[in-house]
């Protein structure tokens, strides 16, 4: 087998190339052989400089995290950094794309450093539950300063070149299409100079003040989270004891997460995105169709955020809507938004007037006849959009998509108001759609493979993760959101408190409980709007207008800053519901709310399972994960099963008397788990 690396000789300096597609990551045959360029430039006199760069489009993009789970290859990475950085000749790491991870740490081993101004560099490893493990949470606030070194290792975003070179972690800016040149004439100047700049010779200090600070500010951020205090441990570290003692110190924190629940979590939910994608009974080579232009029915809020995404993606877009007023408030609203991003720094001024020019608003559904992709985004009615698909069938040219913002309702239902069911499908978007991440895929019973195909790929396109899911009342995400709104509710009768309830999901790591939710997306969201017809604690806070947040007073009363508190008033209308349905009360325990809103999420995901709705377990977790807010630290509910084991699931559902999805006792009674 060819090595990934090779060397060439310029002049007196080595140059050691990576060619190991598609991101340079540092496998073993990769560690191997910069070992070998290493050994080969010690070994010569008539070598005086090294540099180590990367073919392809990035610099080393970090480890290669398919090896965690195998046997380890020697020279593992931190060995290879130490012997780098000992190297009696400098070593110069020329960057570009981005060093990240494994990538960043071996340019911190380098006695020197320069990249283009493009480049990134960064130590992601939080966001898989690790910390930078090949001595870069030690080198690190040693080259670049403790501020800087906390933000990257903690919070795991990356920087960019030009912010690396005035913190002293590059050394020096190249040109975009000379950096091999520039590295070179880099070499060439410090070939003679001495003593070698080594990171691990170098001190790091910091008041204490500077660590409790950041930890305070960041609470928020990292509650339930292990991953990012044991990063802040790390660079504190490095402040307080020898460069030797702080790398012990990383690489005892460092197998510690990597032996733990929540960095398999993480793990699991990396790799879960990817396999997601990935459609079972299609080629991955099927023809897909040409999505030139989109069209939106709906300027609301759901349809101008999914209008966003396409026009960021820099597919024009066509937006109807009924009346004029809305059209105009909704194409507003979406300028509006662009100009709060660009005003952030997130885009450029000249790309908010770039989207909006590509947006078109028509009162006219009969403009939609270009359209390769019509996306419905109306009123949550079958019988409004049976009607409005069989106008587009009408309108559509012939190969258009026709898809459904449904969040419920039956796709196929849907298809059958066309004659051409196989061009229909879900695009089930998450409010903000222009935001939230997550897009659920519905496969109708005909739709075509090259559909569905084509939607999975757009959904990379415009930056969503997108999942599969059959046809079924809620698909995979509301169909196991709803036992467990049904059973919080049943808890209230029985003697739990909105805020007890809410307090064990927020324990769990959820970012809001069923009942902040609730008064969060509207207590009056699907209500029926007749103020005299009570039947239930919803319809009772409805009638009197109750609705959440926007009136300050759903579950709970709010101030003017939106800020909750336990409301008399629904403990009364409790107390009345309570006496009229005759549920027994009894002290209802944290453990019992787990159980009966938690495992019935689990149950239900089985059930998805065995009826062929999700395409695997894994599927499910990505749709928790991004969709309703699970820590990703538990890995969605699939792998939170899992982890807590399917015999106690079984368990606590058996205890509370409900029926146990075949598939869930069947894995139960084996010993298997369902990732």
């Amino acid at each position: 087998m060819t090595s990934p690396i090779t060397t060439a000789r310029h002049g007196d300096i080595l140059v050691v190339t990576s060619d190991n597609p598609p991101v340079n990551a540092l496998g073993a045959a990769v560690r191997t052989g910069i070992d070998a360029a290493l050994k080969e430039a010690a070994g010569d006199d008539s070598i005086h400089a090294v540099v180590i760069t990367c073919a392809g489009k990035t610099f080393f993009a970090g480890a290669d995290i398919t090896e965690f789970s195998k046997p380890p290859v020697e020279p593992l990475l931190p060995t290879l950094v130490d012997s780098i950085e000992a190297l009696d000749k400098p070593v110069i790491a020329a960057i570009h794309g981005t060093a990240l991870g494994g990538g960043c740490e071996v340019a911190l081993a380098c006695h020197y450093r320069i990249a283009v101004p493009s480049a990134k560099l960064g130590v992601p490893e939080v966001k898989l539950g690790l910390l930078p493990g090949a001595g870069g949470t030690q080198r690190l606030p040693r080259v670049a300063g403790v501020a800087l070194a906390l933000e990257m290792t903690a919070k795991g975003d990356p920087i960019s070149a030009s912010q690396a070179h005035e913190a002293g972690l590059v050394d020096r800016l190249a040109g975009e299409a000379s950096l091999l040149d520039d590295a070179l004439a880099f070499a060439a100047e410090v070939a003679a100079a001495r003593p070698l700049p080594r990171a691990s010779e170098k001190t790091a200090t910091a008041d204490a003040q500077v660590f409790a600070d950041f930890r305070k500010t960041n609470a928020r951020r990292f509650r339930g989270f292990d991953a990012p205090e044991a990063n802040i441990a790390c660079v504190e570290k490095a402040t307080q004891v020898p460069f030797a003692e702080g790398i012990q110190f990383e690489r005892e924190s460092f197998m510690k997460l990597m032996f733990g629940v929540q960095s398999a979590a993480q793990r699991h939910i990396f790799f879960s995105e990817r396999k997601a994608s990935k459609i079972d009974g299609i080629a991955p080579d099927i023809a897909l169709r040409d999505i030139k232009r989109v069209g939106v029915i709906g300027a609301g809020t759901m349809g101008g955020g999914i209008a966003m995404n396409f026009l960021s993606a820099g597919i024009p877009v066509t937006i109807v809507e009924m009346q004029q007023e809305a059209l105009d408030r909704g194409t507003g609203v979406v300028r509006k938004n662009y100009e709060a991003s660009a005003a952030k720094g997130r885009i450029k001024p000249e790309q908010v007037e770039q989207a909006m020019g590509a947006l078109n608003p028509t009162l006219s559904l009969d403009d939609l006849a270009d359209c390769d992709l019509i996306i419905e985004a109306v009123y949550e009615n079958m019988d409004v959009k049976k009607e409005l698909f069989g106008k587009l069938d009408k309108i559509a040219k012939p190969g258009a998509i026709l898809a459904s913002n449904t969040s419920y309702l039956n796709v196929d239902e849907i298809a059958a108001s066309t004659s051409r069911p196989q061009d229909v499908l879900g695009m089930h978007f998450f409010s903000p759609a222009n935001v939230m991440k997550l897009l659920e895929v519905v496969r109708g019973a005909k739709t075509a493979d090259d559909v569905l195909a084509t939607v999975m790929a757009l959904g990379k396109t415009i930056r969503k993760v997108a999942v599969v899911s059959g046809v079924c009342h809620g698909f995979i995400g509301n169909r196991m959101l709803m036992p467990r709104q049904v059973e919080a509710m049943k808890l209230l009768m029985e003697g739990a408190t909105p805020e007890q309830i809410d307090k064990v999901h927020v324990a769990f790591g959820m970012p809001m409980g069923p009942f902040q939710m609730s008064d969060l997306a509207g207590v009056d969201i699907g209500w029926h709007r007749d103020p005299t017809r009570i039947e239930n604690i919803r319809d009772a806070l409805a009638a009197e207008k109750r609705w959440g947040q926007k009136t300050q007073a759903g579950f709970y009363d709010y101030d003017e800053k939106r800020n909750p508190s336990p409301s008399p008033r629904v403990a009364e209308i409790i107390e009345e519901f309570r006496a009229k349905s005759g549920a027994v009360q009894h002290d209802i325990t944290d453990e019992e709310i787990v159980e009966r809103t938690l495992y019935t999420m689990v149950n239900e995901g089985a059930l998805i399972l065995e009826e062929g709705m999700a395409q695997r377990a894994s599927d499910i977790d990505v749709v928790w994960i991004y969709g309703y807010g699970w820590p990703v630290y538990r890995g969605g509910p699939m792998f939170w099963a899992d982890t807590e084991g399917l015999k106690k699931i079984v368990a606590g559902l058996e205890k509370h008397g409900f029926e146990v999805a075949k598939l869930l006792r069947d894995k139960a009674d084996k010993g298997e788990r369902f990732n």
